[in-house]
């Protein structure tokens, strides 16, 4: 339960960060919202679920353009900061275990500004 109200505090910071954003551009809330059923993999590895990665695929889909895609990245690398018993290892291998391919490793150490379409 703990858990859930860190990842609910990051949503409402990214939501402040990012302010007012256009129609068409992905935001935080979005991006934590379809990371979610991930946590529990990040935490404990095995497998990641299917709801996992329809979420990793769908947010590779939906960021299109840089900016989309370093917003996706630093709010990914702010939500990590909030889970508890998150492993890196683990959350670099979403990817290619649910067979999405991202220009970026998910991991907080990830340069986030150096992401280019």
């Amino acid at each position: 339960m703990a858990g859930l109200v860190k990842v609910a505090c990051v949503v409402v910071m990214c939501v402040a960060l990012v302010g007012a954003p256009l129609a068409e551009a992905i935001t935080c809330g979005q991006v934590v919202s379809r990371v979610t059923p991930c946590i529990s993999y990040i935490q404990r590895g095995g497998a990641p679920s299917p709801g996992c990665c329809n979420g990793i695929r769908s947010l590779a889909g939906a960021a299109r353009t840089t900016a989309d895609k370093q917003t996706v990245c630093n709010c990914l690398k702010l939500t990590a900061t909030q889970v508890p018993g998150y492993n890196d290892r683990n959350a670099q291998a979403i990817t290619s275990l649910c067979r999405v391919n991202v220009p970026y490793k998910i991991s907080t150490s990830t340069n986030c500004a150096r992401i280019r379409f």
